[in-house]
């Protein structure tokens, strides 16, 4: 049954303008944002305080996550925190042959309710979960293994801000044509014109299916899950097994305010996998599931792209990102930005940058001349210094999120000269949780054996400080790099302007996003919701942007009813 207009009302007086405002901002690229970083900001106006956060991620754990979904067969979990606690949390399993079939009875309700009440909708969801933005910033700790202050504002803000950037685009595109009828009058002479009345229908295509990933749960499947239900789909997500708990959480509260307003809460629901069960592949062959959103390796992200033909992919894979160093008039503002990026979240973010290429022979800066090994010198001794307390060093490393991060960070030591050693950082709250130093690995770009290691993604807190012959070199390295493994982002330093305009121009023929000379309190890793696109979808590290209309256009089609006036 489609919302009433009271509802409708009431979710307009409370949301229109932050819509209005979000509509506005995609246009300017402006800074802005509805939903505050600060942890002190909330505990009004009904938001959990950081007590009672806590307290609700407390109750949670070591019990059952009832969603109370069509089609529960069983239940499932395992989670363990990269902190060492295990989570306890069971949930639903699905049978996805009742399941589905569930999923798209609300379709023509929802799709019937336009476009505006959706977003508004959607809007209402964003705003519950920001009210209770600590509790999910725990949620998102202990299944990442970001540190809290990250957690909370990456796995909170940041990614409701994402959504809400996602919504305000859809809104724009189903807009474009307009709502209601319109009439249509072709003059025919001395006869009488022909007259036809027009209605014009966005419609969604079908399931939208969200695979989460483990990294980043919320930030990363935000934009899928609400450029989908805007767009008129119902949304299946699909978490990664270690880090169910955020998105589940988001289903809830979903699945709680899509029936407050008079839709049918299946238009969103979870699919928990049991341990090995691997349903993601099942899932993005079904007929009913025609959007896939996916981040994660490029394996599986390939395989999705060849598969699943009866949906259209949206993929954020792996890719190389590098860092062109030729010059700089801030050389310690430099370093320190670039220590700050390497060590942010273990470099375990698809932004980290990987490969730092430096000319064999130096660069000019404003502290004189500085050779190669002076250049990777400085910056393992930023990075030291940045990490050398143990309890900041924690508050900006968190922890190692799986086996397989360790493993690649203690194997990258046998690469190449290792120019700055990777160190354990104990963690006195969370004595389990597996803490880790960067690595910086040195390697010489002219040597095949070298190209193995720095011309694939290695995930995780090791970078390569890699020598070549000169700045022209590096570009034609980058533009191999960034055509051939991709990137999701491109950072350079240069006082030259003819540099400058070089690097620009890899970088807009190859579609990779770039930063330059950032010596300050941005770093590359960061994007901004509103004002920074996340990817290109123009490389091999991704086949689209968080977000631009390309992101939501294709999530529904027009409709169109004519009728003989």
């Amino acid at each position: 049954m489609a919302t009433a207009q009271p509802t409708t009302d009431r979710l307009a007086e409370k949301h229109r303008s932050t819509l209005d405002q979000a509509l506005d901002t995609i246009r300017t690229r402006a800074y802005w944002s509805p939903h505050p970083e600060h942890p002190k900001a909330y505990g009004a106006d009904g938001s959990l305080d950081a007590a009672a956060g806590l307290a609700a991620y407390q109750s949670l754990l070591n019990g059952r996550f009832e969603l109370d979904q069509p089609g529960t067969d069983g239940w499932t979990g395992g989670e363990v925190s990269p902190y060492g606690p295990e989570l306890g949390v069971e949930y639903p399993h699905a049978d996805l042959d009742v399941l589905l079939p569930a999923m798209r009875a609300g379709m023509g309700a929802w799709r019937d309710a336009g476009a505006e009440t959706r977003a508004l909708v959607c809007l209402e969801i964003l705003a519950r979960i920001s009210a209770r933005t600590h509790e999910f910033a725990h949620a998102v700790m202990h299944t990442s293994g970001q540190a809290f202050m990250m957690a909370f504002q990456a796995g909170g803000p940041h990614a409701q801000d994402r959504g809400l950037e996602a919504v305000a685009y859809a809104y724009a595109e189903q807009t474009r044509t307009p709502a209601g009828r319109a009439g249509w009058s072709k003059p025919q002479g001395k006869r009488d014109p022909l007259e036809l009345s027009k209605e014009f229908t966005p419609v969604g295509r079908g399931v939208a299916l969200v695979i989460g990933c483990n990294t980043f749960p919320t930030w990363n499947g935000y934009p899928g899950l609400f450029a989908s239900l805007a767009t008129g789909n119902p949304v299946l997500v699909k978490p990664h097994p270690r880090a169910v708990l955020p998105l589940a959480l988001t289903v809830r509260v979903a699945r709680e305010v899509l029936a407050e307003t008079g839709f049918d809460p299946n238009l969103v629901a979870l699919a928990v996998e049991r341990p090995g069960e691997g349903i993601a592949k099942t899932l993005a062959v079904r007929p009913e599931v025609r959007i896939i959103d996916y981040t994660g390796s490029t394996a599986f992200g390939d395989w999705l792209e060849a598969n699943a033909r009866q949906a259209q992919v949206y993929t954020e894979k792996a890719g190389v990102n590098t860092v062109v160093v030729d010059s700089t008039d801030d050389y310690r503002g430099m370093l320190g930005n670039l220590a700050f990026s390497l060590s942010l979240y273990s470099g375990q973010m698809c932004t980290t940058p990987q490969n730092l290429l430096i000319p064999r022979d130096g660069i000019a800066t404003d502290q004189g001349p500085k050779s190669y090994d002076e250049v990777v010198a400085g910056l393992a001794a930023a990075v030291d210094g940045l990490l050398g307390d143990d309890a900041r060093a924690n508050g900006l490393l968190g922890a190692l999120v799986n086996p397989d991060v360790k493993a690649r960070l203690e194997a990258a030591a046998d690469l190449g000269e290792v120019a700055l050693a990777s160190r354990e950082v104990a963690n006195p709250e969370f004595p389990d949780a597996v803490v880790r130093t960067p690595v910086i690995v040195k390697l010489d770009g002219s040597k095949p054996e070298a190209q193995d290691a720095y011309f694939s993604e290695c995930f995780g807190p090791v970078s390569f400080a890699v020598a070549v012959d000169s700045t022209a070199d590096a570009l034609e390295l980058l533009r191999r790099t960034v055509r051939e493994k991709g990137a999701m982002t491109v950072g350079a330093y240069t006082t030259s302007e003819e540099v400058e305009r070089a690097v620009e121009e890899v970088c807009l023929e190859e579609a990779a996003q770039l930063s330059l000379n950032l010596t300050g309190g941005v770093y590359v890793n960061q994007t901004a919701a509103f004002s920074d696109f996340h990817g290109s979808g123009g490389n091999p590290a991704a086949n689209a942007a968080l977000c631009d209309g390309a992101f939501v256009s294709n999530r529904f089609r027009v409709v169109e009813v004519r009728r003989q006036a």
